[in-house]
């Protein structure tokens, strides 16, 4: 009896697809039942395959399937296969500020564009060279040179809101303003954001790149395979215009004298000149580009934050408002030093937003140094070679463990006062925002200071509320919501590895023609 060609393929076909099916039910077993993290709790998907995590960062929500995922699983979860996330400060410490750690093989998902930098850098000693050397623009006394171009900038900002006091989209205006003032601190040059739309494109730029590595991150094999090309093309014309904008910045910037501008060449160039192979030119200008991103992108974040949450929490934005009015006499006198340092509710009500709604809410993966071999614990748990371990700091920030009703706006839980010591003490350990350790953010004193400068001043002229209608529920969670953005006293934030969020929509009232004066003043 003669077999049809067409039946021998359907018998292949069949012989393929049995086999296929074998291998992943036996994969599915082995990771389910004798994967050396089998023991763990988690969902089955995240057991079973990495695109659990990966469905959700292309979401943009994952922080919030983490968070839930804590409150239904304990302090540490599965979240993939070979994937541990934890949810208390004592893993956070023993993650983040270990020497048995590096960053993960996921922060090479940008190697095939981008030199390493301060984010991607896994190497300890060369990150180490690395922030020693970039950490000198961001010193105190760098800071202090800066901060006239700062206030230039902010003194911009303030004039915009005068002009235009109804309805404003705070996340527009504040990264217009970041970017502004971080282009001149990373290039010394004036992007023009606030007052010309030309280079506003660069917000969508930078937004689109965070996203895709954040889905990298948990994806890792994506960024491996040829199908990414396709993202490199479709993004080539907006890519291309931002390297063009780069290239300008930079020549701009080289034609200029070393001391001609305060930023971050005119900081470095004396230690360029004594460790010449430390960070090269071509380096070092890979550097500045990181903080466009992080300076951007983060601090225009935590200034959103403070501005939803203070207008709709009036006895918060009282205390806040009699703070700045009964501390400086005119609104000139608000600059950096000890009166702003003085302002502890100020501080207060930023570590709060911080808090509650954190500029990188990602998952920051580690995974134990190859070259150590020692046991790797955290939390008591003997951490297998190859597994990654992080904590969510959007979890660990509303764990009510470290900070009683999570989802309430209380700046006074930051206060050291009588009474309050040990609740202070628990809140301040648990602040994630920054990461810590040697690879925690340095640039925390800039965010602190440009975000003071500007709340204050804004605080000191102005009055301000949410907008009419539904322009005022931007940024806000929908009762109902089925995704966990239900909250409405929420500033909602979309985990792209930083955030990103729409709103909120104030209106400001002018205090009388202070601000109108001061800025004639100032010509």
């Amino acid at each position: 009896m003669t077999i049809s060609m067409s039946e021998s393929l359907r018998a292949a076909t069949s012989v393929v697809g049995s086999l296929f099916l074998c291998g992943l039910l036996v994969v599915a077993g082995y990771r389910v039942l004798l994967h050396p993290l089998h023991g763990y709790p988690g969902p089955l998907l995240a057991k079973l395959t990495a695109w659990y995590a990966g469905f959700h960062a292309v979401r943009k929500r994952l922080h919030l399937e983490v968070a839930d995922n804590h409150k239904k699983y304990g302090s540490v979860v599965r979240l993939a296969p070979d994937r541990l996330v934890f949810n208390t400060v004592t893993a956070f410490r023993s993650i983040y500020q270990s020497d048995q750690v590096i960053k993960s093989y996921t922060y090479q998902s940008t190697s095939k564009d981008f030199r390493p930098n301060l984010l991607t850098e896994r190497n300890l000693d060369a990150h180490r060279a690395k922030r020693q050397l970039i950490g000198q623009a961001l010193s105190d006394r760098s800071l202090r040179a800066f901060a006239p171009t700062m206030l230039q900038q902010i003194d911009t900002y303030l004039g915009q809101i005068l002009a235009n006091p109804q309805a404003v989209n705070m996340t527009e205006k504040t990264r217009q303003l970041a970017l502004d003032i971080v282009g001149r601190l990373a290039f010394g040059y004036d992007l023009k954001m606030q007052t010309q739309p030309d280079n506003r494109f660069v917000i969508k730029a930078m937004g689109t790149s965070h996203y895709r590595f954040n889905i990298y991150h948990h994806l890792y094999f994506l960024s491996r395979i040829e199908p990414t090309r396709l993202l490199n093309y479709l993004q080539h014309e907006a890519r291309e215009k931002y390297w063009r904008l780069l290239q300008t910045m930079i020549k701009t910037r080289m034609g200029q004298d070393r001391k001609a501008q305060a930023d971050l060449y005119s900081f470095i160039a004396d230690a360029l000149d004594a460790q010449p192979d430390t960070l090269n030119s071509g380096a070092m200008w890979t550097e500045a580009v990181f903080f466009m991103a992080a300076g951007g992108d983060t601090v225009a974040t935590l200034m959103c934050a403070a501005f939803f949450y203070l207008s709709r929490n009036p006895d918060a934005y009282k205390k806040l408002a009699d703070e700045i009015r009964s501390t400086f006499s005119s609104g000139r006198d608000i600059q950096a030093g000890p009166q702003l340092a003085s302002c502890a509710y100020l501080r207060a009500c930023l570590e709060e937003s911080l808090r509650m709604s954190p500029p990188v809410a990602s998952i920051l993966w580690r995974e134990q140094d190859p070259r150590d071999g020692r046991p790797f614990v955290v939390d008591g748990c003997v951490i297998p070679r190859g597994t990654l371990v992080a904590v969510s700091p959007y979890a660990l920030h509303h764990n009510d463990a470290y900070f009683p009703d999570p989802y309430v706006f209380r700046p006074e839980r930051w206060l050291s006062v009588p009474g309050n010591e040990e609740a202070c003490r628990k809140a301040h350990d648990a602040l994630a925002a920054f990461s810590t350790g040697p690879r925690g953010c340095g640039g925390k004193s800039m965010a602190y200071l440009e975000s003071s400068l500007v709340l204050a001043k804004t605080i000191y002229y102005f009055d301000f509320e949410p907008a009419a209608g539904a322009l005022g529920e931007m940024g806000a969670g929908r009762p109902g919501a089925r995704d966990g953005r239900h909250r409405p006293g929420e500033f909602q934030i979309y985990d792209v590895f930083t955030a990103r969020h729409d709103g909120p929509c104030l209106t400001f009232h002018p205090r009388g023609d202070l601000c109108k004066k001061d800025l004639e003043a100032s010509g």
